[in-house]
């Protein structure tokens, strides 16, 4: 009995050998294995021998254990790193785009304020601008009202015969059609033949042949009892025979001319380059 157990146990230490990487437990197991004599030892030696052969076996196999616990947790450590530093891009990458949206968002929202801002600042240049128009406006109503005490009576006098001599200009038309206020027409008929006159002395016609319309009128001036009916200042306006070609020479079409034409140094002169550009 003593000889099988010692020969498996043998049979065993020499697997071992070979198997055994490292040098010092190989030079260990062989000098066991030369220590077992089965025909010399009793029950005793063989108990020994057999508890010393366990305690190798046990160390080896712990030892084992032990290169396998470490390489695992060697492996465990560097999969958990290679997950957390995937997880840190990640939130980065999140918070990098987050960040971009917000600082989009806060751009688009400056950006909008600026532009509400300016229309503000526009809006209350036109309406400034505006208010001079209207202010200009009212002072050509108060010279071509018509009345006794307006001053103004002969100098819109001589500026509608200077208004028709325009138009005549214009068209150049052998014949034509005028209109104009109703209360002008009588300032308007005596003073065609001097602007008939003044025509023929510039373009070296034929005096032309001037129609006054009073079957239809301009507008008349502005009333308060109704602000928003059509309106016109004064002044005339000019067609040819056949209605193709129209001067619109009134008071308001010139202001809209010398305003429209003037604008920009208005703007300037206001509100300086911001006003103008």
């Amino acid at each position: 009995m003593a000889y099988t157990t010692v020969s498996i146990l043998s049979t065993f230490f020499i697997q071992s050998i070979n198997t055994t990487r490292s040098p010092g437990k190989r030079l260990v197991l062989v000098s066991v294995c030369l220590r077992i004599s089965p025909a010399k030892m009793n029950d005793a030696d063989v108990s020994n021998q057999i508890q010393q052969m366990v305690r190798f076996i046990r160390q080896e196999a712990e030892e084992k254990a032990n290169e396998i616990s470490v390489a695992a947790e060697e492996e465990f450590n560097i999969e958990k790193l290679q997950l957390v530093e995937a997880e840190k891009k990640k939130i980065r990458q999140e918070y990098e785009k987050k960040e971009k949206q917000v600082d989009v968002r806060r751009k688009i929202d400056y950006s909008m304020q600026l532009n509400a801002s300016r229309i503000k600042v526009l809006q209350a240049q036109d309406d400034i601008v505006n208010a001079m128009k209207e202010e200009a406006a009212k002072q050509l109503l108060k010279v071509s009202q018509h009345g006794f005490f307006n001053h103004h009576h002969h100098q819109y006098k001589h500026l509608l015969k200077h208004l028709i001599v325009q138009c005549l200009l214009r068209l150049k038309e052998p014949s034509v059609l005028l209109r104009c206020r109703e209360e002008d027409l009588h300032m308007v008929e005596s003073m065609l033949d001097d602007a008939s006159e003044e025509y023929c002395e510039k373009a070296k016609v034929h005096a032309p042949e001037i129609i006054v319309d009073k079957d239809i009128f301009l507008p008349p001036a502005p009333s308060d009892d109704d602000p928003h009916a059509s309106f016109c200042a004064g002044g005339v306006v000019m067609a040819s025979r056949d209605g193709k070609i129209v001067c619109e020479n009134t008071l308001d079409a010139r202001l809209e001319v010398a305003f429209r034409k003037n604008l920009p140094e208005i703007r300037k002169s206001l509100f300086g380059k911001v006003g103008a550009a």
